[in-house]
């Protein structure tokens, strides 16, 4: 059989449907606006940014020209005294005495400390008695001599009348002899007494040098200072049995305590004697001492690498220590005028060379720079490169470029 197609029908929008449509199409409307909102507000804000980025001037710090401006070193080091002596007696005794501390202030001359010295007092007794005795022996050797010169003019006077009463027959041969002999006698006695003064002499020399020697000896029972002096150390005590050249003090002369300061040897070039310095000492971190450098040692330590610098105190303060660690300030040189720019604003430093940013005419600019003297706080002196009223840039931030408008911040320069 054959299939009858139907006809086709066709539908007639009903007026509900109608209405849901115009609702769709009023919905529809306000989104798209919001979406064209949404893209011209993001295009103003990419083209503010873009103005930001790459067109609004970029604020940036600058650098002033410094003037008189230290160029310094530093060093690390410790207070230290150049006359320091361990001291003890030159004898061996029993120490009785002890008149100081340490800490004392002691003048020239004072006495430190002293040993039992009642033996030596006993050596020096018998050398005076032996002074006496030989002076005693000289006075009889003087007397001696006083009486042989008699004898020998009496015998003399003798002998010369026998040999007269020989000439007239009035005396014998034998007589006038005898006589002869008897002056002779005479003489050689008054000869050997002379010599026995000679003797007594000596005798004397002698005995009072023994006295000055003991005497000389009991003075090293005491123990005195060399020179005004602090006492650092005191090694010994009372009743101490103590051996020849036993240190029993340690003293320092406190006009000769300086700071010995160990530089790095790539930077102690520059150091002259008589060249100005600031000490700084670790108990007194706010306080700067003035001082100036007395001695550069000529042997460097080869381990560290380092220039044993010695600083003299212009004015001694009365408050320190020694061994306490010192900062030190030594300045090589004095710039009357400088231009000076921080590490972190110099790209491809080395060599004494750099590339700093710099504001010329309101715009970025690059700049290939000469390099001076590095400062301890980081800056360099920028002594060629920069044109005439070019200002310097010290601090990087992003947005640097070649050509874009800057401004120099307000209070920026150093």
């Amino acid at each position: 059989m054959l299939e009858v197609p139907k006809p086709i029908m066709k539908e007639t929008p009903s007026v509900a449907g109608k209405a849901q449509d115009q609702v769709v199409g009023k919905a529809r409307r306000p989104v798209t606006a919001r979406m064209l909102s949404l893209v011209l507000a993001v295009a103003i804000g990419a083209g503010v940014g873009a103005w930001a980025v790459f067109l609004r001037p970029i604020e940036v710090h600058v650098a002033a020209p410094a003037r008189d401006v230290p160029v310094q070193v530093f060093g690390l080091g410790t207070v230290e005294a150049r006359v320091t002596s361990r001291i003890g007696f030159k004898v061996s005794g029993v120490l009785i005495d002890l008149r100081a501390d340490v800490g004392n202030r002691i003048a020239k001359g004072a006495v430190l400390a002293r040993l039992d010295d009642r033996e030596q007092s006993a050596q020096v007794a018998r050398a005076n008695a032996t002074v006496q005795l030989a002076d005693a022996n000289l006075q009889r050797a003087s007397a001696s001599v006083e009486k042989a010169q008699a004898n020998y003019a009496n015998a003399k006077s003798i002998n010369e009348r026998r040999q007269m009463l020989l000439k007239g027959n009035s005396t014998s041969i034998e007589a006038a002899q005898t006589a002869q002999a008897a002056q002779d006698a005479a003489l050689a006695d008054v000869s050997l007494a002379q010599s026995d003064v000679l003797v007594a002499k000596a005798n004397i020399g002698d005995a009072e040098a023994q006295r000055q020697l003991q005497s000389t000896i009991l003075e090293f029972y005491t123990l005195a200072a060399p020179y005004d002096a602090m006492v650092t150390a005191r090694l010994k005590e009372l009743g101490s049995a103590l051996g020849a050249g036993e240190p029993v003090f340690t003293l320092i002369d406190p006009k000769t305590v300086w700071a010995l300061a160990y530089v790095d040897e790539s930077k102690a070039g520059e150091i002259t004697v008589g060249e100005p310095a600031e000490i700084v000492l670790r108990s007194q971190p706010g306080r700067r001492i003035a001082g100036h450098v007395a001695r550069i040692q000529p042997e460097s330590d080869r381990v560290n690498e380092e220039r044993r610098v010695e600083i003299a105190f212009d004015t001694l303060p009365a408050d320190l220590y020694l061994g306490e660690q010192v900062e030190a300030h030594i300045t090589t040189v004095r710039l009357p005028q400088a231009l000076l720019a921080p590490e972190a604003a110099i790209t491809g430093l080395g060599n004494n060379q750099g590339t700093v940013w710099t504001v010329e005419g309101g715009y970025l600019e690059q700049r290939n720079v000469t390099l001076g003297h590095r400062l301890l706080d980081g800056r360099f002196e920028i002594t060629g490169g920069v044109p005439e009223h070019a200002l310097v840039v010290t601090t990087l931030r992003s947005g640097l470029r070649v050509g874009r408008a800057a401004k120099v911040a307000e209070g920026s320069s150093r």
